[in-house]
This record gives C-alpha cells, sequence and structure tokens, in this order.
C-alpha cells in the first residue's frame, strides 16, 4: 500500500509528535483503516517532507515525527495561472489539476464575462474551499510547496498589480483568434524561467479585456484550430509550458 501524505497546519520542524485534525485523522483511521505503528508522510508546505508514524488511531490521531527529506519536486518553471473564475465545480477541477501540473500561484479574477459573484463572508468561503482543493492535490502528486492561491481581483487591476509587483518573464494571454503558436515564441525569444498565463472564464475574454492584457506587455497565445472550453485550456496550455520549459 502506497503510504499516505498528510498535509499538516502545525509547522514541522522541531516537533517530535503532533495531532492530527478530525478531518486528517478521520481519512487514515476509517477512510485507510491504518491502525497504530503505520508509516505515514508529513508536509507543513513551508518544503520538504517528514517520515512519520501512526501512534494512535482515534479522532484526533497522534503521529510521531521522523526524519527530513528535503524533496520539493518543484518544476524549474515558476508558473502563474490568472484565470477567470467559472461555474459550478469547473473552477475546482482547474485548481485540482493545475496544482498537479506545478502552478506555483493561481490568481482567480473577475473578468467581464464572469457570471460568478463573490464578495465578504462568501468570497473567503470560497477562497478557504479552493486552498483545502490545492492542499488535497498535494498530498496525491507527492508536492510539498503549496501554490499560493490568491484573493480574486478584477481583471484590469490584477493587470495594474502585476506589473508593480514585478511580473514573470514571460506573459502569455490565451486568444485563439491569433496566428502565434509556442513554437514562433520560442523562436523569438528563448526559453524562460518564470511564466504568467491568463485564461478566461466561460465565453474567454472579451477583446477589450485582450487588448488591455497586450497594452501591458503579454503574448497571445493560440492553442491550435480548436476553442477549447474554460476547464479544458488552460490544462492544455500548463502541459504544453511544462513540456516545453518545465519538468515534463
Amino acid at each position: 500500500m502506497r503510504i499516505p501524505r498528510i498535509f499538516s497546519q502545525q509547522a514541522l520542524a522541531c516537533v517530535s509528535q503532533i495531532e492530527l485534525d478530525e478531518g486528517a485523522s478521520r481519512h487514515l483511521v476509517k477512510v485507510l483503516r491504518l491502525g497504530a505503528g503505520h508509516p505515514i508522510t508529513l508536509f507543513d508546505g513551508l518544503g520538504g517532507e517528514y517520515s512519520a508514524e501512526l501512534l494512535t488511531a482515534g479522532k484526533r490521531a497522534q503521529v510521531g515525527v521522523g526524519a527530513f527529506r528535503e524533496d520539493n519536486r518543484q518544476s524549474p518553471l515558476a508558473l502563474t495561472l490568472a484565470i477567470g473564475i467559472s461555474r459550478g465545480d469547473r473552477f475546482d477541477w482547474v485548481i485540482q489539476k493545475a496544482t498537479e501540473l506545478g502552478v506555483a500561484a493561481i490568481q482567480p479574477l473577475f473578468s467581464e464575462r464572469c457570471e460568478v459573484k463573490l464578495s465578504g463572508e462568501r468570497l473567503q468561503k470560497k477562497l478557504g474551499h479552493w486552498r483545502q482543493i490545492a492542499i488535497s492535490a498535494c498530498e496525491q502528486c507527492e508536492r510539498n510547496l503549496l501554490p499560493k492561491i490568491a484573493e480574486p481581483v478584477k481583471l484590469p487591476h490584477y493587470l495594474q498589480i502585476s506589473v508593480q509587483q514585478g511580473a514573470p518573464q514571460t506573459k502569455l494571454v490565451l486568444h485563439h483568434r491569433t496566428e502565434l503558436d509556442l513554437r514562433r515564441w520560442e523562436a523569438d525569444n528563448g526559453k524562460p524561467d518564470s511564466a504568467l498565463l491568463m485564461v478566461g472564464p466561460e465565453g474567454g475574454l472579451s477583446q477589450a479585456e485582450i487588448d488591455l492584457a497586450l497594452g501591458h506587455g503579454f503574448m497571445p497565445l493560440r492553442l491550435g484550430p480548436r476553442v477549447m472550453r474554460t476547464e479544458t485550456a488552460p490544462i492544455a496550455a500548463l502541459s504544453v509550458l511544462q513540456f516545453q520549459w518545465g519538468d515534463l
């Protein structure tokens, strides 16, 4: 049986034993049916992971923390995905798969064609939900550094702050009506160490939003002749970027 990986909200350096929360305890004891003495792996999102052992199998399991392993499995390409929020569980799916594909950060966007309205307590609840999806994906795919999921902002505001904060080396916006593809782009610009990919929600980005992105230094990127759905396009694009410039 594969050794289970569990994320800990508690920093694990310099501790010999921790108590897991009820969710993690239930997963190990009730779902996986593990008993005392079973090996597990712990990580706290600060880098690296720890060998560990289940000491007690109860409602809040006790775990002994063992040796540290400095292995984060991060892509050499620092990828940021800025994406319009989509309806239903499509956005959850994108966060899960983007995490598995090694993105360093995800920036949810409110764009012109975004039909999702979030504010106040509901926004914070949704943000916590997205971050938990990323944690679960890291547990599964063996990443030890969590991707940063930022609070949603309006697209024009994000373009402004991305310039102020220092944008990644390469900025791309998906645009199925352009003639530029990744092979032509790389031939002209070389291989980057960091990249920002912007994708729209259902219906895509408006022409005004694409023009605004281009005015902020983005390059248009086309993924072949077919128009992809909002949950397909970012995963296809991230896969291509990781294959070309990352570690796939």
